[in-house]
């Protein structure tokens, strides 16, 4: 499904909150948004203003996202829910909102408000959002981690823990630092997480974010302040849209090629295509790939039996079923590969993450 302009124009819609809150709500989704109030009687205008805006939203986006997004955010602005709020809400939230939530600038009012103000509800949800949340630090919102799987919240010193997609990061860099990588492509980039951090060393001297989604990109530009970086800087990074199970000229000859949290959004069929782009076609020194560990899944204590971490999620892989497809893919390609374990290791089931580093023409023991 591909990104269409779309207009929606809701000319009387409760909001409690008004037409800044509607703005909060959409603009960082990537629409333009007008909104202005409602009048109680155009006739007296001393009454006042009603708890109505007249919504307009204007931006290209896949239907799908844009019902979704509606499907959360209507109930939100009305902050009435006119039924019996119970446990199946949270699924219905993070299956409906997850793929853009996790990161929202609102998603602690958002959450709150969608669950009825009941916050045994509330803090379910956002524990099992914050596992999706791969926002840096500095632009999170403080919020204890304790749902998070290892995760304790804060230290006595009440100094925040870092969040699962932080310990991704800092294993992919520390594996980038050791692999002396100084060109380095983020394939399917999202909102420019890691990107944000590969540019705030030097050593990378070129780093390419890659993404299928255009509002991904979109987002990132914005998230990384691309426009208001001095030259230099502003050389070092560009963005490319494109996809990781399509061969692509543009992304041969890098030192490496990162997949955070990548492969599990593709179909199985396509698996085989992925690995040709990216061993084949691109083949770079080094690669390096990030899933999440479907054994430690029952971890999660907020995680119903049975599910996956994500609505996208096409399949989550065991450590023997990853460790299976990454040594047949290294084989046919001329790679080895060895595996790091990303997260509070369980002695039983492993971490929640694994990371698997490829390297062109070296052995590298397991």
């Amino acid at each position: 499904m591909t990104a269409i302009p779309l207009e929606i124009h809701l000319p009387v819609l409760p909001c409690r909150g008004g037409p800044d809150l509607a703005r909060r709500l959409f603009s960082p989704l990537g629409w333009s948004v007008a909104a202005e109030p409602v009048e109680l009687d155009p006739a007296f205008p001393e009454w006042g203003a009603s708890p109505y805006v007249d919504l307009r939203l204007t931006g290209t986006l896949r239907l799908a996202d844009a019902l979704a997004q509606l499907y959360v955010l209507l109930p939100v602005l009305d902050d009435a829910k006119h039924y019996w709020v119970s446990g199946d809400e949270v699924d219905k939230l993070v299956r409906s909102g997850g793929a853009w939530l996790a990161g929202h600038p609102e998603r602690d009012l958002i959450t709150t408000r969608y669950l009825a103000h009941q916050r045994g509800f509330a803090a379910e949800a956002l524990a099992r959002l914050t596992e999706l949340d791969d926002r840096p630090a500095e632009e999170a919102d403080g919020v204890g981690k304790s749902g998070e799987p290892g995760g304790a919240g804060h230290d006595a010193g009440d100094r925040r823990l870092p969040s699962l997609a932080e310990q991704r990061r800092a294993a992919i860099m520390a594996e980038l630092r050791a692999a002396g990588a100084a060109r380095v492509v983020d394939l399917g980039c999202g909102e420019g997480s890691l990107l944000r951090t590969l540019l705030a060393e030097p050593a990378f001297t070129e780093i390419v974010g890659v993404d299928v989604a255009a509002r991904a990109l979109r987002v990132a530009t914005s998230r990384l302040r691309l426009d208001q970086l001095a030259e230099r800087q502003r050389a070092r990074i560009s963005l490319l849209h494109g996809s990781a199970t399509y061969a692509d000229p543009r992304l041969a000859g890098y030192d490496a090629i990162v997949l955070s949290e990548v492969v599990e959004h593709v179909d199985p069929p396509r698996l085989p295509a992925l690995a040709a782009a990216v061993f084949g076609t691109a083949r770079p020194a080094t690669v390096l790939m990030t899933t999440p560990n479907a054994e430690y899944n029952v971890r999660w204590e907020t995680l119903p039996a049975g599910e996956r971490r994500h609505p996208d999620h096409r399949f989550e892989w065991t450590r023997a079923e990853f460790a299976g497809w990454a040594g047949a893919v290294a084989g046919e390609h001329g790679y080895a590969v060895r595996y790091v374990p990303v997260g509070p290791a369980d002695p039983e089931v492993g971490a929640p993450t694994q990371l698997a580093v490829f390297t062109r023409g070296n052995e590298v023991g397991n």
